[in-house]
């Protein structure tokens, strides 16, 4: 029994209870430690996972903490199916009891553009003759109605003859009109076919692979290499157009600046080496510049400064970028004819508080959050308005407010541990305070540079599909033809019709001197 073990001696009894207090302080010592250890232990698991969470995020999720319209639209789209077939079973079990629908919806209607061909089918009665009294029936009315039809792709064969002719009375000299110009010389496809491929590839993420594909269901079957013939020899007579809009583009006074990924094969390893497309935008329709929209990409097989350098040459204005260090050197370069004033992105800056307080507990995270999308919401109000009103208002609704974020900011990371998170995000907006804060005194620059990225896209969409550019020279071919068809969808011109005037222009030698004739942007007014 435990009562047997206490000693009887009242000396002995208090040398037990020192001995276990002892004992006891020295248990509770080592447990602090442990804990203290476990503290820190379970600081740097929250401060790992969620360095995992922003990984996984970046590498499989949305980039931006807004939802994207596009996504939202994949889950409703098979939701609204679900709904209209539900509600088909319906109106079929109503139908076979015979009874009306008591809650028939209007259909929405859509007004049919004036170009598409109306074929008009006339449904009409047999008899025209009155049941009643058996005289003529005249018409006083009709229904009209309208429904989009679709004919599938068709193609068709252009066969051109050059009819030949010779005099009776003399013997030599035959007489024939010359054959018209083509792009690809004794080659199938016309130039519309050629433009065709191009917006197939570049513009619908069609892989040359998959378009062969679907030539062959209609038993049209030749080498697929030479479909990536059309577009070798489409991008190198493109690409004086690209160039000229890329020197137009550098006339203007603020531009937008970003690069992406492009995976090149590399033939001597047999693997894919990392390539990038930089993409040039001016896009001034926020503060309604002069100017159209257009975005310029060039191919590069590294992402190193010289190669921002080379493409910005000759540009004198504010460009616009995220926050790698790359661009900073170009706005010390004095290889540049003047130096650059950089505009930064609040986007990312955004981003990266949005991560942490997606990660966990994080009011400062949040707080930031809220007080720059108060800054976004006097972008909304004061979108459209011109420079100068845009830099007015700013100056009295903007300015105390960015004003007021540093402030909080920086007395906030005089509080928190140097090594977080939050700490390594707050100094850098606190380092790029300059360029952040550029848009408040200039009306032509916008918070961030979301115009170009959602430029940059489709590129990464085309990406995924197509998994790598065959070589350096095809990826160059990418950018020039890229360059064309998204400046077309910009500012709402078809790029199919567009490619197919320019390429027909081009092989009958349209002179040099007009080469601006042949921009986008002059194909839009025309």
């Amino acid at each position: 029994m435990l009562a047997d073990a206490l000693p009887d001696d009242l000396s002995a009894a208090h040398a037990m209870i020192l001995e276990l207090t002892a004992a006891l302080q020295e248990t509770n010592a080592t447990i602090a430690i442990k804990d203290e250890a476990i503290g820190y232990r379970d600081v740097e698991v929250a401060r790992l996972m969620l360095i995992i969470k922003k990984l996984q995020r970046h590498q499989f999720g949305k980039r931006s903490e807004k939802l994207d319209e596009g996504q939202l639209a994949l889950g409703l789209e098979d939701l609204e199916a679900a709904v209209a077939g539900a509600e088909a079973a319906r109106e079929a079990a109503l139908r076979r009891r015979n009874e009306p629908r008591a809650d028939k919806k209007p259909r929405q209607r859509c007004k049919f553009p004036a170009h598409l061909p109306r074929i008009e089918v006339v449904v009409d009665i047999d008899d025209k003759s009155c049941p009643c009294c058996g005289g003529a029936l005249h018409q006083i009315g009709e229904d009209v109605s309208e429904r989009l039809d679709v004919v599938p792709a068709r193609y068709s064969v252009l066969v051109t003859r050059r009819p030949k002719y010779a005099c009776r009375g003399c013997t030599d000299g035959v007489v024939q009109a010359p054959a018209p110009a083509r792009l690809i010389e004794s080659g199938i496809p016309t130039e519309a076919m050629i433009a065709s491929v191009l917006v197939a590839k570049y513009a619908d993420h069609c892989p040359l692979y998959r378009q062969h594909q679907i030539l062959g269901r209609q038993a049209i079957l030749f080498d697929r290499s030479a479909m990536a013939d059309w577009v070798g020899r489409a991008g190198f007579v493109l690409k004086p157009i690209a160039l000229r809009m890329l020197a137009l583009l550098k006339e203007s006074g603020k531009l937008f600046c970003d690069e992406t990924t492009a995976p090149v094969l590399d033939p001597g390893r047999g693997k894919t080496k990392t390539g990038y497309l930089w993409a040039i935008v001016r896009d001034d329709r926020a503060w309604s510049g002069p100017e159209p929209p257009g975005v310029v990409f060039t191919y590069a097989p590294s992402r190193s400064g010289a190669v921002a350098r080379a493409a910005l040459k000759g540009f004198k204005g504010v460009l616009q970028v995220d926050g790698y260090a790359g661009y900073n050197a170009l706005a010390d370069d004095r290889r540049m004819d003047e130096a650059l004033t950089l505009a930064f992105c609040w986007a990312h800056w955004r981003r990266d508080f949005f991560d942490l307080a997606e990660g966990g507990s994080a009011p400062i995270a949040s707080e930031a959050l809220a007080r720059i999308a108060e800054l976004y919401a006097v972008e909304a109000s004061i979108r459209g308005r011109s420079a100068d009103a845009r830099r007015t208002e700013r100056a009295a609704r903007s300015k105390p407010l960015a004003l007021a974020l540093y402030a909080f900011l920086e007395e906030k990371l005089s509080r928190i541990s140097q090594g977080s998170e939050l700490a390594k995000v707050i100094r850098y907006g606190l380092k790029r305070r300059e360029g952040l804060t550029r848009f408040l005194d200039d009306g032509r620059i916008e918070m961030d540079t979301n115009n170009v990225e959602r430029l940059i896209r489709p590129l990464t969409l085309n990406r995924k599909n197509a998994l790598f550019a065959g070589s350096d020279e095809g990826a160059a071919n990418w950018a020039t033809v890229a360059s064309l068809i998204e400046t077309c969808k910009l500012i709402a011109v078809e790029p199919g019709a567009y490619l197919t005037d320019v390429l027909e222009k081009l092989v009958n030698a349209w002179p040099s001197a007009r080469l601006d004739d042949l921009l986008p942007w002059k194909y839009a007014v025309a």
